[in-house]
């Protein structure tokens, strides 16, 4: 059976919570896991051990990894101040859980998949910058995230006909996806390539990483958008296949 690691969110202590109010609790969204958990696929939620001998032997378990979306990165973590008084001060504690986890499977070739912010922390990684808010900081943008319409926004993306994407889906040179970020990748990290942008704004929309010649990485791809959110939408545009891109991710997959 595939074991795939796959990074939490994160909800931090809060006095107002009932249940749990002041522990960390680690989860998994109910429509990742749903996305994840094919046949022969064992989801593992890797959680934040201080221990970095008892992490590794379970990082060292997992054949790949997926980081899922959730909360902001920091701008700490992209060497930036935040903006606007730091409205958008993000997740630093969860930034530095899932960049330890990434570091990991880089080094030992472990394929990945990040969705939306795993995509984000895929560019940050590699030493790039995010926008901390499209809107405030990109204004001629399209719209990318809507609090009430949600997973019901979409647009097109162009690929560039390189990489993992155009693999994954062969004579296809345009996407439909949806857009589910006020965030997203501004300087792009060294190393990367940029597989698709949205053609309205330039927004990049996923990178991959290939590793060095004499050491090239099994697979490596972060997507701006959410494919596991795919099946829950109800219009009309259409999306482009989300299991395609899960399959080939584990296909990627040693045992």
């Amino acid at each position: 059976m595939l074991k795939i690691g796959i990074s939490a969110c994160f909800f931090h202590p809060d006095p107002s919570r009932t249940v749990f109010g002041p522990k960390t609790l680690l989860y998994l969204e109910n429509d990742m896991a749903n996305y994840i958990c094919q046949e022969n696929v064992l989801p593992i939620l890797i959680p934040e051990l201080k221990d970095e001998k008892k992490l590794n032997r379970i990082l060292a378990e997992c054949d790949g990894f997926i980081f899922q979306g959730g909360s902001d990165l920091s701008p700490i973590s992209y060497g930036e101040e935040g903006i606007l008084n730091n409205r958008w001060k993000g997740d630093r504690l969860r930034d530095i859980y899932e960049l330890n986890i990434l570091d990991y499977a880089v080094k030992n070739n472990k394929p990945v998949l990040g969705i939306c912010r795993g995509c984000q922390l895929i560019n940050v990684y590699f030493g790039g910058t995010l926008y901390q808010d499209i809107a405030t900081e990109k204004p001629n943008a399209r719209l990318h995230r809507d609090a009430i319409e949600y997973d019901q926004v979409t647009h097109s993306i162009t690929l560039n006909g390189k990489g993992w994407l155009p693999q994954i889906y062969p004579n296809n040179n345009q996407l439909n996806i949806n857009s589910i970020h006020h965030q997203a990748l501004n300087k792009i990290g060294a190393d990367l390539m940029v597989e698709a942008i949205c053609e309205e704004d330039g927004i990049v929309e996923a990178v991959s990483y290939a590793g060095k010649a004499e050491n090239p990485h099994p697979f490596l791809l972060g997507v701006q958008w959410h494919p596991e959110f795919f099946y829950n939408y109800k219009g009309n545009a259409n999306l482009a296949n989300p299991k395609l891109i899960m399959d080939y991710f584990l296909s990627k997959l040693k045992k």
